[in-house]
């Protein structure tokens, strides 16, 4: 029964990236101090510049979680969406895939990060050089030299998955575009194109509204972004061809 179960049955690529999510999540749920301050501050991405920022965090943040709910949703879109495209794809391919869109995620998050921080910064500069009179160039110094600054780029970190599913979701739209998807509290099914379009645009809507709910929105669409260049490269070289994609 086990050896003939639905989770056995899945893509060897898709299956264990599944484990290994699930496994960092318990272990950081068991032993949030132990285990789960030393996986966020490691592996957990961190701004480029801050004090615990490492270049292999660009990939271990893809193998962490802040919590079940967060997770569940993504590896449930996993294991819809990945065992299709890692059957497409195959096994090596799709984990190259999967960790490009996750790197390119995080690259994005970095650069919005940087735009968020040079506009607090510009708009400390204004507001002090229109009190002090002081140039530009001195309040920035000055700044930089903050312990605020120095807290806030430290307090900077994102984790999760997403980044590479949504990579996923875009190759599933352009793979299988008419594929008709059914969303839940939605009763009529919705072709897969039009989904991932939908996603990209309420993504760009919410990331440019600096909305405050913690949730990564320009690390989906750099899994996306970077999720389409990548196949778009693969079919110019002939590795996929002309008409597997449909965009």
């Amino acid at each position: 029964m086990i050896q003939n179960s639905i989770f056995n049955q899945l893509p060897p690529v898709t299956k264990n990236l599944i484990i290994v999510n699930v496994i960092v999540w318990a272990a950081m749920a068991i032993f949030p101090q132990e285990i789960g301050v030393m996986v966020n501050r490691f592996c957990g991405l961190h701004y480029f510049q801050a004090n615990d920022f490492l270049a292999t965090q660009f990939v271990s943040y893809q193998f962490v979680h802040a919590g079940f709910t967060h997770l569940f949703f993504n590896m449930f879109s996993l294991l819809m969406f990945g065992t299709v495209i890692e059957t497409v794809f195959g096994a090596k391919r799709f984990i190259t895939y999967y960790l490009i869109c996750g790197i390119g995620a995080g690259i994005m998050q970095q650069l919005a990060w940087y735009a968020d921080i040079q506009m607090i910064l510009q708009e400390n500069i204004n507001r002090i050089s229109s009190v002090t009179g002081e140039s530009s160039g001195v309040i920035l110094t000055q700044l930089l030299q903050d312990s605020n600054y120095h807290y806030l780029i430290n307090s900077l970190l994102t984790v999760g998955a997403s980044g590479a599913v949504y990579g996923i979701l875009l190759a599933f739209g352009m793979f299988f575009p008419n594929r008709p998807i059914f969303i839940m509290f939605i009763p009529y099914p919705i072709k897969a194109k039009w989904l991932i379009i939908g996603y990209a645009i309420l993504e760009l809507w919410l990331g440019l509204g600096n909305t405050s709910d913690g949730i990564a929105h320009f690390a989906h669409l750099g899994g996306m972004i970077f999720g389409f260049l990548l196949i778009l490269y693969w079919r110019k070289t002939g590795i996929i061809r002309k008409n597997d994609s449909y965009f």
